[in-house]
């Protein structure tokens, strides 16, 4: 049996696990970060968690093969060139370079979200599957692409941004730089404002929780909002399966463990715009692999390579 260690760097946390190759979780823990960190703070913190996966691995005599990252930003041959905005001054560190010199072991490094997604197809939601789209919706939206059983980036890695595809060419500016956004409508912050808008209330008061209490509950304004979220993200899914016509549509973050209705809605309204014959393999389901998906998935980097 194999082993690796995964690495998934968020904006608070970085969490690790050390991974079997049939996808068991042997260990795993996290470290704060802090939202403020710098650099080397981070670079530091890192370090720290993978010395912990291997010293426990060493413990259980087991050997490491290689270490998987997922990092945010745009990512390429093991270098982050930037678009990391929540972490400071996360950009032009080649972290492959870093690590493998410090641990004497391979390093494969890819988008935080590319890496979930890579998780969910190997051991989660489309296991078995050769190709499928992954839509992680938070205070962002992320996605990932799997085609032909690989992660597909587009060149040098800097495509497969899910959450700025426009649903509405004169729409309201995104933070990206452009205007209307999938991740601009359909986010959970961007449903947190639609939410405060209608209902009166202050938006620091609501979270994607409370939204769906309301909506179960059946209160006006929550029904409204919810139906327009999930319509928004199957306009874009059923783009998304006109193009690439997968077999698993995957959706995952915080507010996806709502309920399988919340699935169920967005499946609908996908199926209610897709082209008939471009979806007839195609199934939207949600993740199954929770927190642990962005580690599993940066471990499975490692052993589909080497």
């Amino acid at each position: 049996m194999r082993y690796a260690v995964g690495i998934d760097l968020g904006g608070t946390f970085v969490k690790f696990a050390l991974v079997s190759e049939e996808g068991d979780i042997l260990f795993d823990d996290k470290l704060a970060i802090g939202g403020k960190a710098l650099r080397d703070d981070i670079l530091s913190t890192v370090s720290k968690a993978i010395g912990l996966v291997i010293q426990k691995a060493g413990e259980l005599n087991l050997k490491v093969i290689g270490i998987g990252f997922g990092s945010p930003g745009i990512v390429d041959g093991g270098i982050v060139h930037g678009g990391a905005d929540n972490l400071n001054g996360w950009e032009n560190i080649n972290l492959s370079d870093l690590y493998s010199k410090e641990f004497g072991l391979p390093v494969l490094v890819d988008n935080d979200a590319n890496v979930m997604g890579l998780g969910e197809a190997v051991y989660g939601a489309a296991k078995g599957c050769t190709d499928a789209i992954f839509l992680t919706v938070g205070t962002g939206i992320g996605g990932a692409i799997i085609a032909n059983g690989q992660l597909y980036g587009g060149y040098k890695n800097r495509g497969t941004e899910m959450g700025h595809v426009t649903i509405d060419h004169k729409g309201i500016a995104c933070n990206c730089g452009g205007r209307g956004c999938l991740e601009a409508y359909a986010s959970t912050n961007a449903l947190i404002g639609q939410y405060a808008k209608r209902s009166g209330m202050n938006d620091a008061e609501i979270n994607g929780h409370y939204i769906v209490e309301k909506f179960q509950e059946g209160e006006t304004a929550a029904v409204e909002c919810m139906e327009e979220h999930t319509d928004y993200l199957g306009h874009a899914i059923a783009g998304f399966i006109n193009t690439f016509s997968p077999q698993k549509v995957i959706i995952g973050g915080g507010i996806s463990e709502a309920g399988q209705f919340y699935i169920d809605m967005i499946k609908k309204s996908a199926f209610s715009y897709v082209m008939p014959d471009c979806s007839r393999f195609t199934d939207v389901v949600g993740a199954t692999l929770g927190n642990s998906a962005g580690c599993l998935g940066a471990a499975s980097l490692i052993f589909k390579k080497l």
